[in-house]
């Protein structure tokens, strides 16, 4: 009897031990699905915002703006394989591992070619994961480059954004993404409202006033050199944004579905709430808005992409393009900082309601949501405080993380600023010997 009895046990062992080692089979759907929507958040960065970025800014400064969203791609990707893949998705021992992953892959060290992605259980390539959040890092900080154009030293630009991705984008990553103190607290942020937009655009904020005021500004008329530039980026923006959201459902699944119904509402309806605006105050429907009140839309539903229907992606629409036009056109000028394209007032502003707003809609599906009040407990309203608390906690991080930066950039580069010959020829001919267009 007892050798049947372990025979039996041995058996069960073997079974349980072939069950929990046998290998996961790549799944080439999910792989396309992935390596296809990384190319498109690819395209959002060095093409579609540089565009809309370059076409709103004054021509002597077009070529410069453009590289500076270009450049930021190029160095926070590099910045990202060094060290902040490793910081935002490795992990540490003990209380460490609430605020950084650690530092185990630098290099992307003890990563092999054929290792699938166990971050999201997905069976594809982990190397395709990397990549993919990498575009997500590069674009973070090519977003904050909006606020201080015309006036910031191309060098110093390059410095900061290397060193922000490592030391503020990585670990607010690991925080809300990689199984730190937001994950964990169950804060939801499908595709990037407080990692990706508040964080960019809070940076934004800061470098602007730091930095100060451009010298003509608000005295001189800032003409943009071309809105049909800005308006194709905001295309393109929109097209690469079905990579941003629909990506981050890591397989071609009926919650990518959801994202691209839901982005596509949600962006829709913030480009028409923003020409009303615009009819009912000015008079005039404009395309720059009809551009504006989209990327709006789409920072606005980007956290909450696959946790809603269409009527929350509908409200979430609305009311983001409404945020965000009321920071472009009351709040700067109450304020009077000079945030250059409105990055705060878009990605800040609009990234923020988009957060909240996640809580107060997330459908109470337990297929959609991952760990937090909603789906542990049915608590929407203990849901809605974790999604204050996050941008609490994402606010004050980046605050005073791109503050350190700013100054150890501009300690690097002896000051930060253009002299102010430089800033009066522009930085296309003054900085880089080029021009823009030559017409």
């Amino acid at each position: 009897m007892k050798k049947w009895v372990l025979l039996t046990s041995l058996m069960s062992s073997l079974a349980f031990a072939e069950e929990v080692t046998e290998p996961a089979v790549l799944n080439t759907g999910n792989t396309a699905w992935m390596m296809m929507s990384t190319a498109l958040v690819l395209l959002m960065t060095p093409i579609g915002l540089a565009l809309f970025y370059s076409g709103m800014t004054r021509v002597k400064n077009v070529l410069n703006t453009y590289l500076m969203v270009f450049g930021a791609f190029t160095i926070a990707f590099i910045a990202w394989v060094v060290a902040g893949f490793s910081i935002a998705f490795g992990t540490v021992e003990g209380s460490l591992n609430e605020f950084i992953g650690g530092f185990s892959h630098i290099m992307l060290s003890g990563i092999s070619w054929s290792d699938l992605s166990a971050e999201t259980g997905q069976t594809y390539p982990k190397f395709v994961f990397i990549v993919f959040q990498g575009t997500f890092a590069a674009i973070t900080i090519a977003i904050a480059a909006g606020s201080v154009i015309e006036r910031m030293k191309f060098s110093t630009w390059m410095i900061f954004a290397f060193i922000w991705t490592i030391v503020v984008y990585a670990p607010i990553v690991h925080m809300v993404w990689g199984g730190g103190y937001l994950f964990n607290e169950g804060a939801l942020d499908f595709a990037g409202g407080t990692v990706v937009h508040m964080n960019g655009g809070l940076a934004g904020l800061v470098l602007a006033i730091l930095l100060g005021k451009r010298n003509d500004y608000p005295k001189t008329a800032m003409k943009p050199a071309s809105i049909i530039l800005t308006a194709v980026g905001a295309g393109l923006l929109w097209f690469g944004w079905y990579g941003f959201n629909g990506g981050s459902a890591f397989g071609a699944n009926e919650i990518a579905g959801l994202a691209y119904l839901t982005t596509t509402i949600a962006t829709s309806i913030a480009a028409i709430t923003w020409l009303i605006i615009e009819t009912i105050i000015f008079k005039k429907a404009t395309l720059l808005g009809a551009a504006s009140g989209a990327i709006a839309g789409l920072v606005a539903i980007t956290p909450a992409a696959g946790f809603v229907d269409v009527s929350g992606s509908l409200i979430i629409g609305i009311v983001g393009s409404i945020v965000a036009f009321f920071g472009v056109a009351m709040l700067k000028k109450k304020l009077g900082y000079d945030d250059s394209l409105d990055a705060f007032g878009i990605h800040f502003l609009a990234g923020m309601w988009g957060a909240v707003a996640t809580g107060i809609f997330a459908l109470n599906d337990k297929d959609l949501l991952w760990d937090g009040p909603l789906k542990d407990a049915d608590d929407r309203l203990a849901q809605i405080f974790v999604q204050f608390e996050s941008i609490v906690v994402v606010g004050i991080y980046t605050l005073i993380g791109t503050i350190v930066v700013y100054y150890i950039a501009s300690m690097l580069t002896k000051g930060a600023r253009v002299t102010e010959e430089e800033e009066r020829q522009g930085l296309d001919e003054s900085l880089h010997g080029e021009r823009g267009f030559n017409l």
